[in-house]
C-alpha cells in the first residue's frame, strides 16, 4: 500500500487564511475518526514580508523567509506543500526550486477546475490584491478565458480597502462594510462586465464574501486545493 502523503502548509500569509485552508482540508477529508485525517504540518510564519509591497513598491523580498519556511516543512516530513496566498505564487518557481517536494500550484488548480466544470465560460472576474492583478498570474494561468479585474478606482478603494483597510479583513473584520465593498465590486463584474464566474484571487476575500452573496458561481482556489490534497 502506498504511503499516505503528509501535507505541509506554508502559511502566515495571512494567519486567518492559513487556518481557513486547514479547516477546508479537514472538511474535505473522508474520515470517521481522528486517525483518518491527513498528517498536516503548518508553519504559519507571519513574519514573511508583505508580497504586495515587494512586488509593486520595492519592499523587502519575502523569498528568503518563504524558502526557509518551505525547507522547515520539508525537514519536518511534509511530502507535498501548499501556499494559502495567491500573491505568493509570484515567487512560486524560486520556492519550488529550493525544496525536493512538490508545491501544489493553486492557480493551475483553478485553471483545471474551470476547464473541467465550466468549459464554456468566457469571462472570469477576479477579486485579488493589486499585486496579483499587475503580476499577470491569473492571465497566464487562465489563458483560454478572458480575465477581468475591477477598474483602478474599485480595485484601490473597494477591494484593497476590504483586504488591507482599517476595517478590513487583515484587521479581523469580515462582515459589515467589508463584505459590502466586495459584493459591490463583484456585482459590477457580473452585471456590467458580463463575468460568468467570480474567482477568489486573494485568500482573504473568501473570509468575507460567500457563494450565496453572488448570482454566478464563486470559485474558491483554496477549496480546490483542499479537495486535491485530500483526494489525490
Amino acid at each position: 500500500m502506498e504511503k499516505e502523503h503528509v501535507i505541509g502548509i506554508l502559511g502566515g500569509m495571512g494567519p486567518e487564511a492559513t487556518a481557513s485552508l486547514y479547516l477546508k482540508i479537514i472538511s474535505a477529508t473522508e474520515a470517521s475518526k481522528d486517525q483518518d485525517h491527513f498528517h498536516t504540518i503548518i508553519d504559519s510564519n507571519s513574519k514573511i514580508p508583505d508580497r504586495t509591497q515587494a512586488i509593486l513598491y520595492g519592499g523587502p523580498s519575502p523569498v528568503d523567509e518563504m524558502i526557509r519556511t518551505a525547507q522547515n516543512l520539508e525537514r519536518a516530513g511534509a511530502t507535498i506543500m501548499v501556499m494559502p496566498c495567491i500573491t505568493a505564487h509570484y515567487f512560486y518557481e524560486e520556492i519550488q526550486a529550493s525544496i525536493g517536494i512538490p508545491i501544489f500550484h493553486v492557480l493551475k488548480g483553478v485553471r483545471d477546475y474551470i476547464d473541467t466544470y465550466y468549459p464554456n465560460s468566457k469571462k472570469v472576474g477576479v477579486l485579488s490584491t493589486t499585486a496579483t492583478r499587475e503580476s499577470g498570474l491569473f492571465q497566464k494561468a487562465l489563458k483560454t478565458n478572458r480575465v477581468v479585474f475591477p477598474d483602478d478606482d474599485s480595485q484601490e478603494n473597494k477591494v484593497m480597502a476590504a483586504i488591507f483597510g482599517e476595517d478590513g479583513i487583515k484587521q479581523g473584520h469580515t462582515d459589515g462594510r467589508t463584505k459590502e465593498l466586495l459584493k459591490e465590486v463583484a456585482g459590477i463584474l457580473i452585471e456590467e462586465q458580463g463575468c460568468e464566474l467570480i474567482v477568489v484571487g486573494c485568500t482573504e476575500v473568501e473570509l468575507a464574501l460567500k457563494p450565496e452573496d453572488l448570482s454566478v458561481p464563486f470559485i474558491d482556489p483554496m477549496q480546490i486545493a483542499a479537495d486535491y490534497l485530500t483526494k489525490r
